[in-house]
């Protein structure tokens, strides 16, 4: 086990038990189909639903006036891949990922990072079971209280924020349009086009359709409420 991979574990709090669950959480597809090793493919959609409902819990609790559709918006702030990826930097995550190449992760660093970090919660829990949890809840909540304060109202992203803008105006819901995909088969690059009926378009490029949908919506409104 690395330098880096045991300074995560001080961060976070646990000792793990089964090094060989931290290890999986580190390694990259690639890494281990090139070793015939396990990857984090499998702890992430557990550490999804870890967080998820760490998360849930919290909102509930801290914001008690508000109703589903605000609590959902915060939640979908606080789990999206960009907080994530921000939270995996603070931990110094990147140094401890076992990569066939540094220029995987350069590629698709969000993707890669956000999967990681679940797949790191994910290892926790498989290898602490229900006693891991306050553990998580203390770390998750230390680690994304920042992001918690950002802003006394609830978010909305911007294609939600897009849809409404549209929808005020009696316009058709905005159209997305996949215009072109390059990369590696495991990190691919997408490139996104949004348009809403009659106000123009614009065209963004991510590392997933979401976050490319995400960012073309952003420059569209953006563009919209400017003009």
């Amino acid at each position: 086990m690395n330098s880096a991979a045991s300074e995560l574990q001080k961060k976070i709090g646990h000792v793990f038990k089964d090094e060989g669950l931290l290890l999986a959480a580190l390694t990259h597809p690639s890494k281990a189909k090139a070793g015939k090793a396990s990857s984090y493919e499998r702890l992430e959609f557990l550490g999804d639903r870890v967080l998820a409902l760490i998360i849930a819990e919290w909102l509930f609790e801290v914001f008690p006036s508000e109703n589903e559709g605000q609590m959902a918006k915060r939640h979908a702030g606080l789990v999206n891949r960009d907080t994530l990826a921000a939270i995996a930097d603070t931990l110094g995550l990147a140094e401890a990922l076992q990569l066939v190449s540094a220029s995987d992760l350069e590629r698709g660093r969000v993707n890669i990072l956000s999967d990681a970090l679940e797949a790191l919660m994910g290892a926790v829990y498989a290898d602490g079971g229900v006693p891991a949890l306050p553990l998580m809840r203390e770390f998750i909540r230390a680690y994304w209280q920042p992001f918690l304060n950002e802003s006394a109202a609830a978010p909305q992203d911007a294609k939600s924020a897009l849809q409404e803008w549209a929808q005020g105006r009696g316009l058709p819901l905005p159209a997305y349009t996949v215009t072109g995909q390059s990369g590696a088969a495991h990190l691919p690059t997408y490139t996104v086009k949004v348009e809403v009926e009659g106000k123009g378009s614009a065209e963004a490029t991510g590392a997933s359709k979401r976050e490319a949908e995400k960012k073309a919506a952003i420059l569209l409104l953006e563009r919209l409420i400017n003009t």
